[in-house]
């Protein structure tokens, strides 16, 4: 086999870089690890290596130029594109960086043989690449401070943002508890009052006791959100064919006008892991709002099925639907979307919201299909256990 030409420059070239390189990656490794080291100490060594990418791939340029005069500047090029790029260097950093390379220009020339004009090229081009080098380093540099400050503002707005919802949880919270207390007095009361039937104005301790049922209805809601939002709950396998069979009796048990619920299993069985009251608690919601949307002869569909590795509860009502203009904010913490019942139920906007939060601390999710005037059908999507 005939020997390559110029192999000892190219070994010596190789040689340096994996020594070099094995030594910048031993103090990078121990400047990481250790805290002891100053902003000054990491930012000189940074400055170290990419001085010794600079040089390298210089040496690696001028060894082709002696051998070679095509693409004699290409890897100097691609250090330089380098530098730029992956490395932010402070100002006096890339000044001494960019002077470096009109330096290495003037060391090269000394050994060749060149004339003048070949000396004035190369001293020309030093300055060019030394100019490129400051340009782009400076511009990735500028662009990498603004997106590192975008960054910080972005976390300090997070902060702020988590702060006020954490106070406005232990304002709700405070509110809520406060005025339980009082609203279950006039309940208990009103029932009295009712119950003695010594009053006259029966009718009006009737609708008083409606109010205080609506107000603490509301209330419960705001406590729901508050605990949804600060903790996690526990969960248990439960076959959930059987949990939402039982659930849909429950309701058509004891619905008002004895409206109908039909349920339709595709499975047996169907395990999934669910905290059974807070599940439950989605299911009613969505129940209650199909009966609270649609006329009483109408029925509420509920189907429970198995799509690849989800279980699905698809619960349908006959209703009046959900105008286009509110579909998108249904899901919303005190939604616009929240309207009164076909009956005159009060809503506050919540309930939607809190299924949606309980459904998808389980790994799940909640959509909805719906044409005006003719129902919504909301679907629950669940994990199987594994």
């Amino acid at each position: 086999m005939s020997r390559l030409q110029n192999i000892e420059e190219y070994n010596v070239s190789n040689i340096t870089q994996i020594i070099f390189s094995s030594i910048f990656v031993l103090i990078s490794t121990i400047a990481i690890r250790n805290k002891k080291w100053k902003r000054t100490q990491r930012n000189f060594l940074t400055f170290a290596f990419t001085l010794f990418i600079l040089t390298i791939t210089f040496l690696i340029s001028y060894i082709y130029s002696l051998h070679n005069t095509k693409n004699t500047l290409t890897v100097f090029l691609i250090g330089i594109v380098v530098i730029s790029i992956f490395f932010s260097l402070e100002f006096k950093y890339i000044f001494f960086l960019s002077l470096s390379v009109v330096i290495l220009f003037m060391i090269g020339m000394i050994v060749p043989s060149l004339n003048a004009s070949q000396k004035l090229f190369n001293f020309i081009a030093s300055i060019v690449l030394a100019f490129v080098l400051f340009i782009c380093s400076r511009y990735s540099y500028f662009f990498k401070s603004q997106h590192f400050v975008q960054l910080k503002q972005l976390e300090e707005k997070n902060s702020e943002v988590q702060e006020l919802n954490r106070q406005r949880g232990e304002i709700l919270a405070f509110v809520a508890h406060d005025l339980r207390n009082p609203l279950n007095n006039i309940e208990a009361l009103s029932r009295i009052i009712i119950e003695e039937n010594e009053s006259e104005e029966s009718a009006e301790v009737t609708m008083i006791l409606g109010s205080a049922k609506q107000a603490k209805a509301i209330i419960n809601d705001l406590i729901e959100v508050i605990q949804v939002e600060k903790s996690a709950f526990q969960l248990q396998n439960i076959n959930l064919v059987d949990y939402v069979a039982s659930i849909c009796k429950g309701w058509e048990a004891n619905a008002e006008n004895h409206r109908k619920i039909n349920f339709l299993a595709h499975e047996k069985v169907l395990v999934s892991p669910v905290n059974p009251s807070k599940l439950n608690r989605v299911i009613d919601n969505l129940i209650g709002n199909g009966l609270k949307f649609s006329e009483v002869n109408k029925p509420i569909d509920v189907e429970v099925s198995k799509v690849e590795n989800l279980c699905v509860i698809k619960i349908k009502d006959y209703g009046i639907g959900i105008p286009n203009h509110l579909r998108d904010m249904l899901f919303d913490q005190f939604s616009k979307a929240g309207r009164a019942g076909l009956r005159g139920e009060k809503s506050l906007g919540l309930g939607l919201h809190i299924s949606k939060d309980i459904v998808e601390q389980h790994g799940g999710t909640l959509t909805m299909e719906t044409e005006e005037n003719k129902g919504s059908t909301f679907i629950i999507a669940m994990p199987l256990a594994s």
